[in-house]
């Protein structure tokens, strides 16, 4: 028996609820597939977007998805670093929901401010309204707080802008946004793609701790993730397979948000881990960052790689050009040889 098996044995045995039973896929909100010609609104839940040229493209960039853009109604305001006040932003936000003409919300940037939202927000409307939701960054605040009171599928996925423009949507990051969001079947295996010549992968995935695994799909932004540890909001990593991305960030800092996860028992109750590919995620020029500091991968190995979970870094998940959508809540594969995550059930209805 694995031990995964054997700890969902004893917790059985003992009259608990297996972790896995309780996010079962009947529990599940699916929200209906996209279709092309849907209307899908668009909102700034976090930083704002309000340059006129950065909008116009926001909305290209839905057109040439063949869908409508509808941008929310505060979507252009801004106040300081946010894109307007809590009210506006949530309002948006509820009316992108309440919207019978909207089949998805998409999320126009990241940066700061989605966890401001999280206590005010009418969590009966969303149940009631299921739809798909895509975004990541800052926007991981969200993903957890719906996935935990509503139970709802959303998307860890492109914002509309990245870097201020559309251009990430290039054909592989377009190709799994599909699978994901239009297809009713199972998305099945997600991956980096496979390079021409092994010896210059420009993506590789390596192994932390080999080994398969199976559970719940949860995580999104490290920065996010370990932020809300200690409100309802937190993440709850049980039997799950747990993911996470971030960028800019140096070794010593990844080192403390995986130490704080490890100490609150949230990486060991996971199934299995893995860490996306982080950009500029190498030391500084500043103390405690120089010569004397661990590599990121040091860092991996010595926190997670302790742990009796299998693992892999380096998939192509958050802040990438090339970037994969994952649905938050389906039951999935983890095999950490081949860097690999398959999705197991359809994301959508």
């Amino acid at each position: 028996m694995t031990r995964r098996g054997f700890v969902s044995g004893v917790a059985l045995a003992a009259g608990t609820v297996d972790p896995l039973q309780q996010a079962s896929p009947h529990s599940l909100i699916k929200p209906p597939a996209l279709r092309d010609g849907d209307a899908v609104a668009l909102i700034t839940p976090a930083t704002d977007v309000s340059d006129p040229g950065e909008l116009a493209a926001a909305s290209a960039a839905l057109k040439y998805l063949g869908l409508k853009p509808k941008l929310g109604q505060n979507v252009g305001k801004r106040l300081g670093y946010l894109g307007g006040t809590i009210d506006e932003r949530l309002d948006d936000l509820h009316a992108a929901f309440r919207d019978p003409d909207v089949r998805a919300i998409f999320c126009i940037r990241g940066g700061y401010g989605s966890a401001q939202l999280l206590d005010r927000i009418d969590y009966g409307l969303i149940r009631s309204n299921p739809k798909i939701f895509v975004g990541f960054s800052d926007i991981t605040a969200l993903h957890l707080a719906i996935r935990k009171e509503t139970n709802l599928v959303t998307f860890h996925g492109p914002v509309v802008l990245f870097h201020g423009s559309a251009a990430h949507f290039n054909e592989f990051t377009l190709r799994s946004f599909r699978k994901a969001l239009f297809d009713k079947s199972a998305i099945g295996p997600l991956n980096n793609p496979v390079p021409e010549n092994p010896l210059s992968n420009a993506h590789p995935t390596r192994a932390i701790k080999r080994g398969t695994a199976q559970g719940r799909l949860i995580g999104g932004n490290l920065t996010l993730i370990c932020s809300l540890m200690g409100t309802p909001y937190e993440i709850d990593t049980r039997e799950a397979i747990l993911f996470t991305e971030d960028v800019g960030e140096p070794p010593y800092r990844v080192d403390r948000m995986l130490t704080q996860l490890r100490l609150a028992g949230k990486l060991a109750a996971a199934a299995a881990m893995v860490f996306g590919e982080c950009a500029s995620c190498g030391p500084g020029d500043y103390m405690p960052e120089f010569s004397s500091t661990l590599s990121l991968g040091e860092v991996l190995d010595q926190i997670v790689g302790r742990l009796n979970v299998p693992s892999f870094t380096g998939l192509l998940i958050g802040h990438t050009d090339y970037q994969l959508t994952l649905p938050l809540g389906v039951l999935a594969t983890m095999d950490a040889d081949k860097g690999e995550i398959v999705i197991e059930e359809p994301a959508v209805s």
